[in-house]
């Protein structure tokens, strides 16, 4: 197992669907959040996975915490349709200013 380390976050983005990318190098397969846009103030968090290699790193908090950045500046709410984006949700409750309940 690598070395824990920070993944790199990218943003992908086409029309309503989105998603987030995390990679870390020596591993070739990334990590990833994908998103739906329901209108300019709310989003629907789908999916999250992380492949086997990237398990234990941190990196589907690390989508998670991207994602409620992001949203955080642009006033965007989100649904945590995603089980795991809900259960870091319950974990957090000062993402309450982004999370649709």
């Amino acid at each position: 197992m690598p070395e824990a380390q920070s993944p790199t976050i990218a943003l992908e983005q086409e029309g309503a669907k989105g998603r987030y990318i995390a990679r870390i190098e020596g591993i070739s397969e990334p990590a990833e959040l994908t998103f739906s846009i329901v209108n300019d103030h709310m989003i629907i968090a789908d999916h999250t996975g992380v492949p086997d290699a990237m398990r234990g790193l941190g990196v589907g908090k690390a989508l998670v915490e991207r994602l409620v950045e992001d949203s955080r500046r642009k006033e965007v709410r989100i649904v945590p349709l995603c089980p795991y984006v809900k259960a870091q949700s319950l974990k957090h409750p000062e993402w309450s200013d982004v999370i649709q309940s």
